[in-house]
């Protein structure tokens, strides 16, 4: 039997990809929102692709907002840019 592979999607490109291909943008109970590359931490998760394009759309029309249902600061978008070019 052939293992079902998750399928998630991106909220800046809105294509369907293998789980494993997507960075993970998670939201803790305490409201801080980090990029996880594990896609292991806990919380409510939204997923990006791992292409720059996609990361910078997400921070100019602030798609998080909407993933979340919640205010995100200019600043938390600017350190998601920052902290995925760090690991490029």
């Amino acid at each position: 039997m052939v293992k079902k592979i998750p399928q998630r999607m991106c909220i800046a490109c809105k294509v369907h990809k293998d789980k494993k291909e997507l960075i993970r943008v998670v939201k803790s109970q305490d409201g801080q929102i980090s990029l996880d590359f594990t896609g292991k931490k806990a919380g409510r998760g939204a997923y990006i692709c791992n292409d720059i394009n996609c990361i910078n759309k997400m921070v100019k029309n602030k798609l998080l907002n909407k993933a979340f249902e919640t205010p995100i600061d200019e600043e938390t978008y600017l350190a998601l840019q920052n902290e995925f070019e760090s690991k490029m």
